[in-house]
C-alpha cells in the first residue's frame, strides 16, 4: 500500500517555535504584538477571515504555523491595486493564494449567469469583496507586489480548474489556472501534505517551479522527461478508448490528455480528456497525467494519500480561534453563524455523482475522525463559543453518514477504477455498516450541557437503507421536523446521467423513516432535493417530476437549476453532448441532450414550481407543444388550472400579483378570489437554491 511521511513529523522550521498566535495576523501591528519583522508565508483568501476548521485559509494557516512557520492572511483584498498585498510586507518564502471557500464564479453568479447581490463568507453578507476569477486577479497583483516572490495556489478554485476546463460564464475552454496565473506551483484537493512539504522546501532553497514530484500538486514543464513513458489518449480511436490497467510494469509513465488547443476545437476530446481525468483518480493506482499548453506541458501529479485519522485529529485540534477575526466587530458572517455550532467528522464521497465536485476536489476515500476528537471540539463548543445554547446544528461532512466507510479489501480499493461505490449499485466489496456512527450519536448526545444534536448535511439515503438501526437512531434523537434528502430527480434518464439510485431507493427509505418516526411518536417530513435542467432531461423528464411532486404534495420554494461547474462530469456532458462514462468514440458514442437556452432552462425550472401562478403560462403553453393538453385544468391528475391570476404577468420583472387578487377562468371569464400569498399551503416545501451549503465542507 502506498505511504506518505506522517503530516506532523518533520522537524518545525525554526529552532524556537512560537507560541500559536490568538489569531493569523492581518496587521502590521499585529505582526508588531506577535514579534514577528516579516512573515514566512502570507495567505491571501477572498474570504473573510474566520479561524475555524470549516475555512480553508485558517486550515493551512494553522497548519504551517504548527510547522514553525510565521503565516500571515490578506482576507478580501482591494484587487484594483497592488498595494492592499504588501500590508503584511514582503513574505520570506511565498504567497499562498486562494479564492476562498467557493469558487468565485459560482460564488458571484447564479446558475442563469445572473449577478448575485450577497456574498455569506463576507461580513454583513456584502456582495462584490472578491473579483471574478479570484485565483487569477489575486496572483497577478502578488506578482505586481513582489515579483520575485513564489506564488502557490490552492482552495476548491485552483483545485477544480487545475486542467483546461469549460467555463460557463463565458461559454468557452479556459486554459488551466496555473497557466492563467503565472503561479509556481497548484495544490489540488485539501492539500495538507502538499504544502507542508512545499514549505519545508522551499525554506530548505528549493524553487517550487522545480517541484515535480509532490502528489495533490500541478506545475509546468517544458517537455515530458525522455525517461518516461507516454501513454497517448490525445486522439480517439474508431475503437474503445477505455484506459488500460495501470503502470503494467512501468515506474514512470504518464498519461497524455488532449491538449488545451485539442479540448478548445473538438468536444468530443473534451469529453475524452474529462473521461480519463475521473479515469485516473484514485491514489492507489493514478498516474500522473500531462496535456500540453501552447508549447508548454501541464504536469498534473498523482492525488494526494488521505490522510489517517490521527492525522485527521491533529488537524482538527490546532489551536484555532474559532471565531471571525477581531477586525470584523459585531458584523454578521452568515458563512460563519451557519457552521459555528456544527462538526465536521468526515472529509471526502464515494458517491461519485457527476454533477458534484466533492470526489474531485476530496476524492473518494473517506477520511475520519476518532471519536474523541470530535467528543472534544463539541466540548469546546459548550464551554468557549458564544451564543451557545446546547444545540449542535450538525455533526456531518459532504454527507451524514460516510463516517468509516471504506472497501473491506485495501488491495481491492487501490486498484479499483470505479467512479462510484454506489452506483449502479452499491459496489459488493463496501462496507456499509453504520454501527461506528450509531455509537458517535450516542456518546454526543450524552456530552453534559449537549441538549440536541441535528443532523444536516446531505444524507446519502441509499446507504442509509442498509441500516435499519441507524435510520432509527437518527429519526428517534437527531430529526426535529424536517430531513433533507437528495432523490434529485424521479426519472430513469436523468438518473443515469447523474449516477444516482431511481426513485424506488427514495420511497424505500421514505417507508423506514416514516415506521421510525411514528415508533418514536413524532411527526416528520422528508424534503427531498431536485434539479431542473441537468443533461440528460427532457421536458417529458420534468414534465414527470412535476406530476409526482403534485402526487406527494410537495411545493418546492426554491428550486435548484444545474450548474455546470469546472471539471464535473457532467459539466462535460452539457458542453461534449456526450456521456464520458461511457467510452469516446467518433462513431457510436452516447450522446446527451442537454437544456441549455435560457428558455427551456426555466421551463424545467417553472416544472418543478408547477404550483406558482406566474410559472402557469409557460407551462401551459409547454404542455400543448408536448401534446399533453390533458394535464390542464383542475383536476388533481392535472398540473395547471386553465385560469391565470390578473396580474402574475404583466406584473413588473415577474412579482408576484397582490394580495387578495383576482383569477379569471378561461371557461366563464367570471372572478374568483385568490388566497393571500402568505396564507398556510398544504404539504411540506421541497428545493434548494442552487449553491445552498447542507452541512459542513458540502455544496450542492
Amino acid at each position: 500500500m502506498l505511504q506518505a511521511p506522517a503530516l506532523f513529523a518533520r522537524r518545525p522550521d525554526r529552532a524556537v517555535r512560537a507560541k500559536p498566535a490568538p489569531f493569523l495576523p492581518m496587521t502590521r501591528e499585529e505582526m508588531d504584538r506577535l514579534g514577528w519583522d516579516q512573515c514566512d508565508i502570507i495567505v491571501v483568501t477572498g474570504d473573510a477571515y474566520i479561524d475555524h476548521p470549516s475555512f480553508g485559509m485558517a486550515i493551512i494557516g494553522r497548519l504551517l504555523e504548527a510547522q514553525g512557520f510565521r503565516v500571515g492572511i490578506i482576507a478580501q483584498p482591494d484587487w484594483t491595486s497592488a498595494e492592499p498585498f504588501k500590508v503584511l510586507g514582503k513574505p520570506r518564502l511565498f504567497f499562498g493564494v486562494t479564492g476562498g471557500n467557493m469558487d468565485s464564479m459560482v460564488n458571484r453568479y447564479t446558475a442563469d449567469r445572473r449577478l448575485r447581490h450577497n456574498d455569506s463568507y463576507t461580513p454583513n453578507d456584502e456582495g462584490g469583496k472578491r473579483p471574478d476569477r479570484a485565483v487569477i486577479v489575486y496572483s497577478h497583483r502578488c506578482r505586481e507586489a513582489y515579483k520575485d516572490v513564489p506564488i502557490v495556489l490552492g482552495g476548491i478554485e485552483a483545485s477544480l480548474r487545475r486542467i483546461a476546463q469549460y467555463d460557463h460564464w463565458s461559454e468557452k475552454i479556459r486554459r488551466s489556472i496555473l497557466v492563467d496565473a503565472k503561479a509556481d506551483i497548484l495544490c489540488y484537493g485539501n492539500a495538507e501534505r502538499a504544502i507542508v512539504e512545499v514549505a519545508h522546501r522551499v525554506a530548505a532553497g528549493e524553487k517550487p517551479r522545480a517541484m515535480t514530484d509532490i502528489r495533490g500538486t500541478a506545475i509546468v514543464r517544458d517537455a515530458v522527461p525522455e525517461d518516461w513513458t507516454v501513454v497517448d489518449y490525445s486522439s480517439i480511436d474508431e475503437g474503445e478508448t477505455t484506459v488500460v490497467s495501470p503502470r503494467a510494469g512501468i515506474e514512470k509513465a504518464v498519461v497524455r490528455l488532449p491538449s488545451y488547443e485539442q479540448v478548445t476545437a473538438d468536444k468530443l476530446l473534451y469529453a475524452q480528456a474529462s473521461r480519463v481525468l475521473h479515469q485516473e483518480s484514485n491514489p492507489g493506482n493514478a498516474r500522473a497525467l500531462v496535456q500540453r499548453h501552447g508549447d508548454k506541458e501541464l504536469w498534473l501529479n498523482p492525488p494526494p494519500i488521505p490522510l489517517e485519522t490521527t492525522e485527521m485529529d491533529q488537524v482538527y485540534d490546532l489551536p484555532y480561534a474559532r471565531a471571525p477575526h477581531p477586525a470584523y466587530g459585531d458584523a454578521r458572517i452568515p458563512a460563519w453563524e451557519m457552521i459555528r455550532f456544527s462538526v465536521n467528522i468526515m472529509r471526502g464521497c464515494f458517491g461519485g455523482c457527476s454533477f458534484c465536485s466533492i470526489t474531485e476536489h476530496e476524492g473518494r476515500i473517506i477520511q475520519s475522525r476518532s471519536e474523541r476528537s470530535i467528543l472534544r471540539e463539541i466540548e469546546h463548543i459548550r464551554d468557549k463559543t458564544k451564543g451557545f445554547t446546547g444545540v449542535i446544528s450538525d455533526m456531518g461532512g459532504p454527507t451524514a453518514n460516510m463516517y468509516r466507510l471504506a472497501c473491506k479489501d485495501k488491495k481491492t480499493e487501490s486498484l479499483c477504477r470505479r467512479p462510484s461505490c454506489v452506483y449502479p449499485d452499491i459496489c459488493k466489496n463496501l462496507n456499509t455498516d453504520h454501527s461506528s456512527l450509531i455509537q458517535l450519536y450516542r456518546k454526543a448526545r450524552a456530552v453534559p450541557g449537549v441538549k440536541k444534536i441535528h443532523i444536516a448535511s446531505g444524507l446519502r439515503y441509499d446507504l442509509a437503507v442498509r441500516s435499519p438501526e441507524y435510520v432509527k437512531e437518527l429519526v428517534t434523537h437527531h430529526v426535529g421536523g424536517y430531513l433533507k434528502i437528495a432523490p434529485e430527480h424521479t426519472e430513469a434518464g436523468p438518473l443515469s446521467k447523474m449516477m444516482k439510485p431511481g426513485i424506488g431507493t427514495y420511497d424505500a427509505f421514505k417507508e423506514m423513516f416514516e415506521k421510525a418516526a411514528k415508533e418514536a411518536g413524532k411527526k416528520l417530513y422528508l424534503i427531498p432535493y431536485f434539479i431542473a435542467a441537468h443533461p440528460g432531461t427532457t421536458d417529458e423528464d420534468m414534465m414527470n417530476l412535476a406530476l409526482w411532486l403534485k402526487r406527494n404534495g410537495f411545493k418546492a420554494d426554491q428550486v435548484q437549476t444545474f450548474l455546470p461547474s469546472p471539471m464535473a462530469l457532467a459539466t462535460a456532458m452539457y458542453h461534449s453532448d456526450h456521456n464520458p462514462l461511457r467510452p469516446i468514440r467518433r462513431v457510436g458514442s452516447e450522446q446527451v441532450f442537454s437544456a441549455k437556452g435560457l428558455k427551456q432552462r426555466r421551463l424545467h425550472k417553472a416544472f418543478l414550481r408547477y404550483h406558482d401562478p406566474e410559472n402557469w403560462p409557460v407551462l401551459r403553453e409547454a404542455l400543448k407543444r408536448m401534446g399533453r393538453s390533458d394535464l390542464i385544468g383542475p383536476g388533481e391528475h392535472q398540473l395547471v388550472p386553465a385560469w391565470q391570476p390578473v396580474g402574475a404577468v404583466s406584473s413588473p420583472r415577474g412579482k408576484p400579483a397582490p394580495k387578495g387578487g383576482k383569477f379569471l377562468t378561461q371557461q366563464t371569464g367570471q372572478g374568483r378570489r385568490m388566497p393571500p400569498r402568505d396564507a398556510p399551503k398544504t404539504g411540506p416545501k421541497t428545493g434548494a437554491k442552487a449553491g445552498e451549503k447542507t452541512g459542513p465542507g458540502r455544496r450542492r
